[in-house]
């Protein structure tokens, strides 16, 4: 099992390998040594994707790492570090400032002196530090001293000064999904926890309770396996009640009834989904008094805006948007009323699934349908030879023509059917717009009847 923890050269904070594993939490006993042990993130790591050919490139580049916390990003840029040979420096922006960039500095010089090589340099909450802090970093990014490597869980557009986004390529993380999070709950028992069994109920509920992140798992299970240990009862598995006794209250109040999470948040929804705001107020607090994140149910808050009241009521995302932006400002207690309040007009806003189930369509379309090219006179003309070519010849700008419509003109690729995709219901606003789009729908076959000329074509 040692040679889990064995670090290279270019990881001088690596756990020695006579460090007794009772020492080592968890999830620092798990972390990757190798980028086929990462768990999740296949849209970056998966053959042939963004960062797996980095990897494999030789050339280590400055990158963003953008996502929440918990799903790899301190392991990815361990690794890189790893891959490529390079010393590694990590720097906590939360903790950290100029002294630690200019230590940095030095050692990465020294380095550079004696091996000829960069230095990765790691810095967690990149968006911590302020506009002075960061631009500290680019004539060292600039120079090849530093290969800059920084995490940051809000959205680097923002966050992260524009000299510096410019120099880096940007990757979005991903939460871990149920099946991830499930298998590196299987690949930690086996490997550190062989004597710890675990019912299929009470798997769920420790996957349930991580929400994507894959360090609270470990380290709930670690409180597990500490629990059953201690435990006076005979040796069994771990089931859904060992799990309510033995948390903290901040993560088995979530369930505290014996309701499975998913069950309270599933409630919550279809509550709001059947305009029924006293059962949405219940079952948002039940979760709220249960220790659930209260960002989680703001997430979920913003998607039941888009899946279940849509377009009959626009403004039902906007105001989800803002509850979650309240609560990040506020936090608790304050912060709840911005949800509460969300939850209630999501319950009272008037329904349609319209977009969504258009959305779904579409989706089953592509994945299913062969690729179809761009029609010419929807291909964009940006240089001449395009035009010579063809490019956007025939296409009729909208606002040139009769209340900004260009009747009978087609904007699908060619052959294709509209497929009426997206319905308008009778509630709300998209009564208004399915008798807008009715109206559009009458000119276009009209057109189509009297099989009028095309507009001339745009600059």
């Amino acid at each position: 099992m040692s040679d889990l923890f064995v670090g290279t050269p270019a990881d001088p904070d690596a756990r020695p390998a006579d460090k007794p594993l009772k020492q080592i939490p968890l999830a620092e006993a798990m972390r990757p040594q190798h980028l086929d042990e990462v768990i999740g993130q296949q849209h970056l790591l998966g053959p042939g994707k963004p960062l797996r050919q980095a990897f494999a490139s030789g050339h280590p580049h400055s990158m963003i790492l953008w996502g929440p916390p918990g799903v790899g990003k301190t392991t990815l840029a361990r690794l890189m570090a790893g891959a490529f040979g390079l010393d590694f420096i990590a720097i906590s922006a939360v903790l950290g400032g100029v002294k630690d960039i200019r230590e940095a500095v030095d050692r990465a010089q020294s380095t550079q002196a004696r091996t000829g090589q960069a230095t990765v340099v790691f810095v967690d909450e990149v968006h911590r530090f302020n506009k002075a802090q960061q631009d500290a970093f680019l004539p060292h990014v600039e120079s090849g001293l530093f290969v800059f490597v920084g995490a940051t869980t809000e959205n680097p557009s923002f966050e992260v000064v524009g000299a510096l986004l410019s120099r880096a390529a940007v990757y979005v993380l991903q939460p871990l999904t149920a099946e991830d999070l499930d298998a590196l709950l299987e690949t930690a028992r086996a490997r550190h926890l062989p004597a710890l069994q675990i019912d299929k109920d009470a798997r769920r509920m420790l996957v349930e309770v991580a929400d994507g992140d894959a360090r609270r798992l470990l380290n709930t299970l670690e409180v597990v396996a500490n629990a059953a240990q201690t435990a006076a009862a005979p040796a069994r598995p771990v089931d859904a009640e060992f799990l309510r006794n033995a948390l903290p209250a901040t993560l088995r109040r979530f369930d505290n009834r014996g309701d499975n999470f998913l069950d309270q948040i599933s409630a919550l929804h279809k509550s709001v989904r059947g305009s029924d705001p006293d059962a949405a107020l219940y079952w948002l607090m039940r979760m709220l008094d249960g220790g659930t994140d209260p960002l989680y149910v703001a997430r979920r808050t913003i998607r039941m805006a888009s899946e279940d009241v849509g377009l009959a009521d626009p403004r039902a995302l906007q105001i989800a948007l803002e509850a979650a932006q309240a609560y990040e400002r506020l936090g608790s207690p304050e912060g709840e009323l911005a949800l509460a309040q969300a939850v209630v007009y999501m319950a009272v806003a008037p329904k349609s699934n319209a977009v969504y189930t258009a959305f779904k369509a579409a989706q089953a379309f592509v994945a299913a349908d062969r690729t179809r090219p761009v029609p010419m006179h929807l291909r964009n003309a940006p240089t001449r030879l395009m035009k010579d070519l063809g490019h956007g010849k025939g296409y009729r700008y909208a606002h040139d023509e009769a209340d900004a419509f260009a009747a009978g003109e087609t904007y699908l690729p060619e052959g294709m059917a509209p497929p009426n995709w997206y319905a308008p219901t009778d509630r709300g606003l998209e009564q208004r717009i399915a008798e807008h789009l009715a109206r559009l729908r009458e000119r276009n076959a009209q057109a189509a009847a009297t099989d009028a000329p095309a507009g001339p074509d745009t600059p």
